[in-house]
């Protein structure tokens, strides 16, 4: 928690109580459906918590601001940014039940009303967001084609509407033909070695109607 505090100093009562409630919620619940791999529970903070929260380091979403979170696994990048943000709304959207099942646990627990879930294939999903989120769930070509048609047409942030992607490793090839993608290190924003190899992939992408 003390991580998560020396790169977010400007937590209010309520975020920092969430934020510690995390652990424990995590906990508990792979125990009984295991989502998260024991050396990563025991390193929540570090490579689940700050990893999600890199995003906020970039850009800070707007009040009102919609938000689809893409193979969201047990709540990541989602669930941090939905305590940090919480006029903003996020849509959670796994293909594996098991997963949504403690998404909505964890939801639940902390109480968390700017977040909703479903249990689907993202290509299923209908409405337009501001931002499509995600941790490495897929290839960026891949990526893109599951979710097209899904970004809005209004634009409410500096940073165009898009995608926002933590990814680690060589991407050169991946994103090679994508001409206005910014690669961003997330060992300029913290400096603990496990962030060393990891990135934040942004990718405009316009609204098709």
């Amino acid at each position: 928690m003390q991580l998560i505090l020396k790169y977010f100093p400007n937590l209010n009562e309520d975020q920092i109580e969430k934020f510690k409630r995390l652990e424990t919620l995590y906990k508990d619940w792979n125990l009984k459906i295991n989502v998260v791999s024991r050396k990563d529970i025991d390193e929540l903070y570090l490579r689940h918590v700050l990893h999600s929260l890199a995003i906020a380091k970039l850009i800070q979403f707007k009040d009102g601001s919609k938000l689809l979170d893409v193979g969201t696994g047990g709540g990541f990048p989602g669930v941090p940014l939905a305590i940090l943000f919480p006029e903003c709304s996020f849509h959670l959207v796994d293909s594996i039940a098991k997963k949504i099942k403690v998404v909505d646990e964890v939801v639940e627990g902390l109480g968390l009303t700017n977040v909703k879930t479903t249990h689907s294939r993202v290509e299923d999903i209908k409405g337009t967001y501001d931002f499509i989120i995600s941790r490495a769930v897929a290839a960026m070509p891949t990526f893109v084609h599951w979710v097209k048609g899904k970004i809005a047409k209004k634009q409410n942030h500096d940073l165009k509407n898009g995608i926002l992607y933590l990814k680690g490793g060589d991407l050169s090839e991946e994103l090679q033909n994508y001409k206005t993608v910014t690669i961003y290190n997330l060992s300029d924003y913290y400096t603990e070695d496990f962030f060393e190899t990891k990135k934040l992939v942004y990718l405009p992408l316009k609204f098709k109607g």
